[in-house]
């Protein structure tokens, strides 16, 4: 074995100077060998590698840069429109925390000193309509954990209590108070707990339409209505304008014509909330495909935001958060309802005054187990020990007593019976609770049957509900004492209504099933819907 510290010697003749292919040049290390240099070509090579590292680097540094300057823009494009909507400090908002999924009240309303001059021109001055109300009173329940949407109309004209008096009023009436009257309305006299509050005016609405470039819309037959401006003397698919759309939305007053023949719509409002329903539908089909469209998305937030009333509570992280969460939603499969109502018939009197005007009455159960289904609200059990009163309201002799027994029967603390000062006529049966006992409320109230409602009211000491009994009831149920058995009441109700009561005797007159409103109907054959696919648009003139 060769000496490893013996003098290095140069070869003879004889020998090669070449080093042998995959060995090292004597006195230069072989490439990459540690502790030697490299070799010219391995020293390119690295230089090579390293100048590719570099750009490497450079061009992943500016598209990073180039995201989060995206992302950033974005998000600060978002803040500014954030900030020109208008926030209201709206009270007796529920916590998310204390609910399941997002309940929005969504409102559209009327208010005429709101608008600027041209409109005024269009639809009156605020000397000349008075007040504010909520013309449009929708409920939208968002569940995350579904992604899934629906929306309940409450009509306009729903005789409720008003909180903080001894009053009632149609719902919409209660927005003239201000956003948390309305609010603490629906959560008192509906049980519905109310996350956020959304609203608009008539120039939003133009303005969301005309951004779009117009919405068109298929009309079956020729439309008009005087009192909304709404003329569509031919039928087709029309492309509809701001003011041409809103003139749909708040047609209450509708006729149609079939064969040269004009025909008037008798169901006023609640026709104009099925139009609302379908208009909502096209209007979101429209959206959604434009989202992709910076110029549309900029278009369209402008002619929002500066008119649309939002709570102060809803931040634009939540807004964010909401539209990613249910951008895949497919609007013509969302669930829309109408709260069941039951049009009260000829000159209604309210506090002694007659022609009171339009007014509607809820009809319990079937207005309470639609809303609560909706809005996953699990209707609680009687509470023992709650104490109740029945106050005869509506002066149906022996209607108080009959009442009183019927919910003994059902299990329910019954401590007085007794008159009340009719209020209207017809009268509405009133569920009053304390402060604090809202669920001993619904729990009776799904007994009610006919025309009822519940409200917040300050009792007597000791008591936590009191009924007035109105015109439209019977009291319906299994009796406590024979739950047991699963046998049911051997009496029957005298409201002619076909369902088991817990106790007979005159308890009130039935609800004509006729004039009750359907939750959800299809579309009658006049009224306006998407345009088939394919079909020419014209232009409204």
């Amino acid at each position: 074995m060769p000496d490893p510290d013996a003098p290095f010697s140069a070869p003879n003749a004889n020998q090669s100077t070449r080093p042998a292919r995959g060995r090292a040049m004597p006195g230069r290390a072989a490439p990459g060998r540690p502790g030697q240099p490299p070799s010219r070509t391995a020293r390119r090579r690295s230089a090579r590698r390293r100048r590719r590292l570099r750009r490497t680097i450079v061009a992943a540094t500016v598209l990073v840069g180039i995201v989060v300057l995206l992302a950033g823009g974005g998000y600060l494009y978002a803040l500014y429109r954030y900030h020109q909507i208008h926030k209201d400090k709206v009270g007796n908002l529920v916590s998310e925390a204390d609910t399941k999924g997002v309940n929005i009240l969504l409102i559209g309303e009327n208010c005429r000193a709101c608008l600027n001059g041209k409109q005024a021109n269009a639809f009156g001055t605020g000397s000349e309509v008075g007040g504010n109300r909520s013309d449009v009173t929708m409920l939208l329940h968002l569940d995350p954990a579904t992604h899934t949407a629906s929306v309940v109309s409450i009509p306009r004209d729903s005789f409720v209590p008003i909180p903080g008096t001894d009053k009632a009023n149609r719902v919409d009436d209660a927005l003239n108070t201000g956003p948390s009257e309305l609010v603490k309305t629906i959560e008192d006299d509906y049980g519905i707990p109310i996350n956020h509050f959304v609203g608009l005016n008539f120039d939003t609405f133009q303005g969301v339409v005309n951004s779009l470039g117009g919405i068109k819309m298929y009309f079956p037959d020729p439309v008009k209505d005087a009192y909304s401006g709404l003329n569509i003397p031919n039928p087709g698919c029309h492309l509809l304008n701001g003011f041409q759309a809103l003139a749909v939305v708040r047609a209450r007053h509708m006729y149609y014509e079939v064969n040269g023949q004009w025909y008037y719509d008798p169901t006023g409002d609640i026709s104009r909330i099925h139009r609302d329903h379908e208009f909502l539908k096209v209007l979101a089909a429209e959206v959604k495909p434009r989202l992709h469209n910076p110029l549309t998305v900029n278009s369209l937030l402008g002619s929002i935001a500066p008119d649309l009333q939002v709570d102060s509570g809803f931040g634009l992280n939540e807004m964010i958060s909401l539209v990613l969460a249910f951008r895949n939603v497919d609007p013509a499969t969302v669930p829309t309802a109408t709260e069941p109502v039951f049009e009260v018939p000829g000159d209604f009197t309210y506090d002694g005054v007659p022609g009171y005007g339009s007014v509607v009455f809820p009809v319990s159960p079937t207005d309470y187990t639609l809303l609560w289904q909706r809005f996953d609200i699990k209707t609680p059990a009687i509470a023992p020990g709650t104490t109740v009163s029945v106050l005869n309201g509506s002066g149906i002799a022996g209607q108080a007593a009959a009442v009183g027994q019927a919910l003994t029967s059902l299990g329910e603390h019954v401590v007085n019976v007794g008159n009340a000062t009719a209020s209207s006529d017809p009268a509405e049966t009133i569920v009053y609770y304390r402060p604090g006992y809202e669920k001993q409320a619904m729990a009776l109230l799904p007994h009610l049957s006919g025309n009822a409602v519940m409200g917040e009211r300050n009792l007597p000491s000791g008591l936590d509900l009191q009924v007035v009994t109105g015109t439209y009831l019977s009291v319906t149920g299994t009796p406590a004492s024979t739950s047991a058995t699963g046998s049911s009441a051997a009496s029957s109700s005298a409201s002619g209504t076909g369902t088991s009561s817990a106790t007979s005797g005159v308890q009130g007159q039935p609800v004509p099933s006729v004039d009750v409103t359907p939750a959800t109907e299809p579309l009658p054959s006049y009224d306006p819907r998407a345009c088939p696919a394919g079909m020419p648009v014209t232009p409204v003139s």
